[in-house]
């Protein structure tokens, strides 16, 4: 059993397909499938069988990609192999786990960037659910991006920018003008926004120990259509500073300050362990991390 072939079996268990992990790995398709191949034989099971979905692996497979995993990290430690990835020429999918709030704030200058630089590689977004630390342990997810923290212990991460908390209503509102009080926010209806990653817990949090109690008319587990519904409605909606900013330029609506002060939070993108050499996985952190640092 060699490098290769361990090579080979991760990376058509991620990628559920023989050309991706070729193209992944650097290596012919007709190389991956021979390495299939052998991989079959040694362990007198099929692993993958292709269906619409891809390439999928049978429950042997499931069973072996852990202590493989463990394997491969082993030799490539043990014989210094140094992966190369050129993201000019790469075929990559990536796998990008994100918040609905990432989704909106960054996606659109994610795929921008990648475009340029890597028009080849293709990005794959997935919900941030309880299933995302496992995800990034199996390498079935590249990323995580938001505020997660429930990743904050056992995973790598960086900061990637801080912010606070804005009051979002529409333009023309009858009883709000240029400042939102507290007499104001306590007496209007408001639509709280319980999306993953969206700071709703910072908010309530501090609504308790102020002692403040708000009219929540409605609450939304997911973000896109908020403009459209603020701007036809007279709910007020208390969102992270940067999705405020995007309310503000796609609909008609206006950015209060809060009358009280929130706390801010951190939005941070993670990674497991295992990935925290990889040439792949660096130069896509590296990416998002231009994003909001540059």
């Amino acid at each position: 059993m060699d490098i290769k072939l361990l090579a080979v079996f991760d990376e058509v268990y991620k990628t559920r397909s023989v050309s991706r992990a070729g193209d992944n790995l650097g290596l012919a398709q007709t190389s991956v499938s021979l390495a299939l191949g052998r991989l079959r034989r040694q362990f007198n099971d099929p692993l993958f069988v292709r269906t619409s979905e891809g390439m999928l692996p049978t429950p042997h497979a499931t069973e072996l990609i852990q202590p493989l995993r463990q394997a491969l990290e082993l030799l490539r430690v043990a014989t210094h192999q140094q992966v190369v990835f050129d993201p000019a020429t790469s075929r990559r999918r990536f796998r990008v786990s994100m918040t609905d709030i990432s989704h909106l704030q960054f996606l659109p200058a994610l795929i921008q960037r990648v475009g340029k630089v890597a028009p080849e590689v293709h990005i794959e977004m997935l919900r941030i659910t309880s299933q995302t630390p496992k995800l990034l342990e199996a390498g079935e997810s590249d990323l995580a991006v938001g505020f997660m923290p429930e990743l904050e212990a056992g995973f790598y991460q960086q900061k990637l920018f801080e912010q606070g908390f804005a009051c979002v209503v529409r333009k023309n509102h009858p009883r709000v003008e240029a400042r939102m009080t507290t007499s104001i926010y306590k007496r209007e209806r408001h639509v709280a926004i319980t999306a993953v990653g969206s700071g709703h817990e910072q908010v309530e949090g501090e609504l308790q120990r102020l002692g403040l109690e708000r009219q929540v008319a409605l609450s939304l587990p997911t973000l896109p259509g908020l403009g459209n519904l603020l701007a036809k409605t007279e709910l007020i909606a208390t969102v992270p500073d940067r999705v405020a900013q995007m309310l503000v330029s796609i609909a008609q609506v206006k950015a209060l300050p809060p009358p009280f002060s929130l706390p801010s939070f951190a939005i941070k993108q993670h990674w497991h362990e295992r990935y925290q050499h990889d040439p792949a996985n660096r130069w896509l952190r590296s990416v998002v991390a231009e994003l909001f640092l540059e």
